[in-house]
């Protein structure tokens, strides 16, 4: 198992992608931490990883609030005494967005669920590795961050900024055994994509088509990127942004090209 006897806190842990990296790392071992602000479904998916054998338990908490997040870090502290691996995976956006469209309130509320959120939760966090002089951040971004499908000028903003924040810890951290590093995920098969996808038939196969490898990712696909950070197999990575998304943001080749 790579990830046996480590603590892992995931935030936005209950569904889609934070569920599927939940999942996995708790088939490798590690005591795993749910944060999310969806009670229902966070129960569910730390219930589902009990009957699997696995170990987790569920805590309700607004990554954008930062008395939840640190609130978040004890329990996990008081539960396991220790916090090997974070995953900054909790945001949202509310679909396109043009600058001349997005107000100001619209724009604090993506920055603080998609930005500041990775910030408090690392605030809150790296003080328990600093003590153990180990640790794990992966930094859920998105490939909007450095080649934008449509306008979403507050979400990809966001998720640039993520960017930034990783390659700066990864600096600030690695004297320490502390590695930085985040995740750019592509188009990936949650239910974000499912209710849209119900309302637009066709909308599947075009999307496929936009991908170097014909089809969407799912969170099974991030789990195992996330995995491959969160162990001893990337001990000398750190600062590094991983694009995962079937060869995006690479153009596709031509159907008469195939």
């Amino acid at each position: 198992m790579l990830l046996k006897d480590k603590v892992a806190v995931i935030t936005g842990g209950a569904a889609g992608i934070g569920r599927g990296i939940a999942v996995r790392f708790a088939a490798e071992g590690a005591k795993v931490v749910i944060a999310d602000i969806s009670p229902d479904k966070g129960e569910k998916t730390a219930a589902d990883i009990k009957k699997g054998g696995g170990e987790a338990f569920f805590v309700r908490c607004d990554v954008a609030d930062g008395q939840q997040v640190q609130a978040l870090a004890d329990l996990a502290v008081e539960r396991y005494g220790k916090i090997d691996i974070l995953v900054n995976n909790a945001g949202g956006v509310s679909g396109d967005a043009k600058i001349e469209d997005t107000t100001e309130a619209a724009w604090d509320k993506i920055i603080d669920i998609n930005l500041k959120g990775q910030f408090l939760c690392c605030r809150a966090v790296v003080p328990v590795m600093k003590k153990n002089r180990y640790g794990k951040i992966i930094n859920l971004s998105s490939m909007g961050a450095v080649s934008p499908p449509a306008p979403i000028v507050h979400y990809h903003a966001a998720k640039g900024g993520v960017l930034g924040l990783t390659r700066d810890l990864a600096v600030e951290l690695a004297h320490l055994n502390i590695t930085v590093n985040a995740i750019l995920p592509g188009p990936i098969l949650t239910d974000f994509y499912t209710d849209i996808l119900k309302e637009q038939p066709g909308l599947l196969e075009k999307l496929n088509k936009k991908v170097p490898m014909r089809r969407m990712g799912t969170p099974e696909d991030i789990a195992g990127v996330a995995l491959f950070l969160a162990s001893g197999l990337s001990s000398y990575v750190t600062g590094e942004d991983i694009c995962v998304g079937g060869g995006l943001p690479l153009s596709p080749l031509d159907e008469d090209k195939l």
